[in-house]
């Protein structure tokens, strides 16, 4: 069922006969159930593709904090200790589930922080400019809060943002970077670059990048090499670990499904989580746990040999309680499952509105349609009224969201989308948007 001929005619008309199928015969789809759907104002459930943005409540969630609330309740401070899950050491419960998520030894990952937080964290650690070698390399479009992140950074450390910062842009007249043309980058530039730092997927076009190629041309380069994995993380088969990564940063909002403004994760190299020689802002939680308690006794920082040793206070235990929750159905279903489902669902979607859009070509995927450069999301270039035709999605259900001046970015997420949510999406999309009353945006913004 990969040709244009299994597509339902149903992206012109018909009546999803072959989505429900597909449907039948999922392995995964089951797990919708695990997770609470939104309802539309009509009270039926919407079509939710805004994972990459902010990913479904698991059902299971719920309950997880109301343990935490119980244990705080009945013990006290003492929860540190006595909680169903100890709160001491908290954090610990990610080291198997979160280095099993992006393909890291255990002890190579910790939960913590913010994303941006931890991206600063990690050019603390990372990025050691040093005569010629001072610049940055990332990619065109950043999300805006990584472009923030390095620029200041730079500017922290008295360098130059228009001079020290090296951006990898398409091609003109394209919309997505092509493999050769960044290694090519790195190559040409090796003697003055000190850092690497890129999404793992972008999020505007949600091309995926070649991270075990962008990370051996930095370190052939001289370059110290580290990931915004914010939309890779849950989405795409990470080997962090083999392919010799420096560090990388996450949150835990999207496609991990822990709730708004989620604790996010870093995975450092356990080569570099042993160097305690390496430059880092200290903070308790962070020491060594023999001698965390020490204080007055041993005043100076004994960072844990582990991804720990960046951590700066206690961990927030009513924020972890989601992710925890989530992460058990990731464990469950297992990375490799999900994303074989997440290349057939991604697919059909694409070839739903190819099917749709061949007469009228009111927009296009810019996307790369290689199943090895796409994920969970589909980008959509609108090229007539994208405003109003964004809005008509909203108003007949779809929960999407919309990124100026005309892109439509939509998310099948293979935990809790069917094969039919990507079916009367590409059924509104390609004849019925626009038919609404025009209107001003509903955008749906990214968390920064």
């Amino acid at each position: 069922m990969n040709d244009a001929a299994d597509v339902d005619r149903g992206a012109a008309g018909g009546g999803g006969d072959e989505a429900r199928r597909r449907d039948a015969a999922d392995p995964l789809g089951r797990w919708r159930e695990a997770f609470s759907i939104p309802t539309h104002a009509n009270g039926a459930s919407v079509i939710y593709l805004c994972g990459n943005s902010l990913g479904l409540q698991p059902k299971t969630a719920r309950g997880a904090v109301e343990q935490e609330l119980d244990d705080w309740a009945r013990h006290g401070v003492e929860g540190h200790f006595r909680a169903r899950t100890p709160w001491y050491p908290y954090h610990e419960v990610f080291r198997e589930t979160g280095a099993r998520l992006v393909g890291a030894r255990p002890g190579e990952v910790v939960m913590m922080n913010s994303l941006t937080v931890n991206l600063h964290l990690m050019m603390v650690s990372f990025f050691r400019p040093s005569g010629r070698r001072r610049r940055v390399l990332m990619e065109w479009p950043a999300f805006p809060s990584d472009i923030y992140a390095i620029k200041t950074h730079l500017q922290t450390r008295g360098l130059d943002p228009d001079r020290d910062l090296l951006i990898a842009r398409p091609r003109s007249g394209e919309q997505t970077l092509r493999r050769e043309d960044l290694l090519a980058l790195i190559d040409d530039h090796a003697d003055e670059l000190a850092l690497v730092l890129v999404g793992g997927v972008n999020f505007f076009t949600g091309q995926v990048f070649d991270l075990a190629a962008i990370t051996e041309a930095g370190h052939r380069a001289g370059a110290m090499v580290g990931f915004d994995l914010a939309h890779a993380a849950g989405n795409v088969e990470l080997a962090l670990h083999d392919w010799d990564v420096d560090f990388a940063c996450w949150c835990s909002y999207k496609y991990l499904n822990a709730g708004p403004g989620a604790v996010a994760g870093c995975f450092v190299h356990q080569r570099h989580a042993r160097d305690q020689t390496i430059p880092r802002f200290g903070g308790w939680w962070g020491n060594d746990p023999d001698t965390r308690f020490q204080m007055h006794l041993r005043p100076d920082f004994e960072p844990a040999p582990t991804a720990d040793g960046w951590q700066l206070s206690n961990p927030p235990i009513m924020a972890m309680a989601p992710l925890r929750a989530s992460l058990r159905l990731f464990d469950e279903v297992g990375m490799p499952a999900l994303r074989a489902k997440s290349k057939e669902l991604t697919g059909y979607l694409r070839r739903l509105i190819e099917v749709g859009n061949a007469e009228s070509a009111a927009f296009e995927i810019i996307t790369p349609a290689d199943p090895q450069e796409q994920g969970a999301q589909l980008s959509i270039l609108v090229h007539d009224r994208p405003v109003r035709r964004f809005q008509a999605l909203t108003e007949a259900g779809v929960v999407c969201d919309f990124r100026e001046p005309n892109v439509v970015r939509v998310a099948p997420v293979p935990l809790y989308n069917s094969y039919h949510d990507v079916w009367r999406f590409a059924e509104i999309l390609t004849t019925r948007w626009g038919s609404s009353g025009g209107g001003g945006s509903m955008d749906a913004p990214e968390t920064p």
